[in-house]
């Protein structure tokens, strides 16, 4: 398995073509792998020209460590919201119903089918401001 992004059509994706992550797009291949392996779906989504998107990326999809826990745990997907504004939605509502608030980037774990049993946005890679490390979720989870 390997980062599944360099041919994607949005530009924001291709940007993460490079992450030590095994990220593919949102699709049916995504999701039955996520069955077949019988593990929980992380589910980032964000866009070019958010700040924090790029903070997160940087701090946590660009380490290898960080990486192996996601790699070996989870099926990572990554979303353009610009370019699938219908799965931004989808769990941008369920971003809000379970935090009170919402934003980007959005992180939510999912199950296998792909319903929301966790989620939140931008998460740091060391613990602050009372916030779980994002290392520190992912175990969790």
């Amino acid at each position: 398995m390997a980062n599944r992004l360099a041919y994607s059509l949005s530009p924001y994706l291709r940007q993460h073509a490079d992450n030590p992550v095994h990220w593919q797009e949102w699709g049916d291949e995504a999701l039955a792998e996520a069955r077949d392996r019988d593990v929980p779906i992380l589910l980032s989504v964000g866009y070019a020209a958010c700040h924090w998107c790029h903070v997160m990326a940087h701090e946590s999809f660009e380490d290898d460590a960080t990486a192996a826990v996601m790699n070996e745990h989870f099926v990572c997907i990554k979303v353009d919201r610009e370019e699938r504004p219908d799965i931004d939605a989808v769990y941008m509502n369920a971003t809000v119903a379970m935090t009170g608030q919402g934003g980007w980037p959005m992180t939510c774990f999912l199950t296998p089918d792909g319903a929301p049993f966790y989620c939140g946005t931008y998460y740091p890679n060391v613990p602050r401001s009372g916030m779980p490390s994002f290392t520190q979720l992912l175990t969790a989870i």
